[in-house]
């Protein structure tokens, strides 16, 4: 999977502070994190964007986010807002998961192994305002 961004090396760094691993690159353009176990690969690619989307926008594109799990929310939270990450408005998920927005403007999702487990006929849908994705 690749993200583009504007800064590939910054952004590489804040997602390896997730899935810990190796950074490997040829060039100031490319950047690739391979994960600790090598079970997670991603790659970070510069693209001269404006503004990212907003997220939730219903007018926008649709668009990939990754999901993480975590011990502790609130935890992983304040670690990834540190490092650069902001809290997006609308929170979904409740107490279930945390929807962040990375420092190059890509949402994702943080949540604890009970609430990754969950299946999905047990969760409440929730109205983003998204229709048809």
């Amino acid at each position: 999977m690749t993200l583009d961004c504007p800064d590939p090396h910054a952004l590489a760094r804040f997602y390896r502070e997730i899935v810990g691993g190796d950074l490997r690159s040829s060039n100031d353009d490319f950047v690739v994190l391979s994960g600790t176990d090598g079970a997670v690969r991603l790659d970070f690619q510069r693209v001269q964007n404006s503004e990212p989307v907003p997220w939730p926008d219903p007018a926008a594109a649709r668009r990939l986010h990754l999901d993480f799990v975590v011990d502790d929310l609130d935890e992983a939270e304040a670690h990834l807002c540190s490092m650069g990450a902001r809290r997006a408005e609308l929170q979904p998920g409740g107490d279930r998961f945390r929807v962040l927005i990375d420092p190059a403007g890509h949402p994702f999702c943080l949540a604890t192994a009970q609430a990754a487990s969950t299946p999905s006929g047990q969760v409440p849908e929730v109205d983003t305002g998204r229709r048809g994705v």
